[in-house]
């Protein structure tokens, strides 16, 4: 195995991006030491949509917000999560 280079000290955050574009870095790093790691805090990708709901349905879901102590946002998505996990269950169930 080839010996490592030594990792530089960098100035700023614009350097050391200077440096790594322009080198190779498995001179400076040893892959067969490295491990697989999980950021459980990272949030999953969101998009926002425009959704149309009856009044009367709106009027409701706000009217559980208050039992359930949340915004009829939060509410709701934790409604349409819940369906659909089970769907997909009930899918895999079936066809098993």
């Amino acid at each position: 195995m080839n010996k490592l280079k030594l990792r530089p000290t960098f100035k700023s955050d614009a350097q050391e991006a200077a440096f790594w574009a322009s080198h190779d870095s498995t001179a400076y790093f040893d892959d067969s030491k490295s491990r697989r790691t999980i950021f459980p805090r990272f949030k999953p990708l969101a998009e926002m949509i425009s959704l149309r709901l009856p009044k009367s349905l709106l009027d409701q879901l706000k009217a559980l917000t208050n039992k359930h102590d949340v915004p009829y946002q939060k509410l709701l998505k934790r409604f349409l999560l819940e369906r659909v996990q089970m769907e997909l269950h009930l899918k895999t169930a079936k066809a098993s």
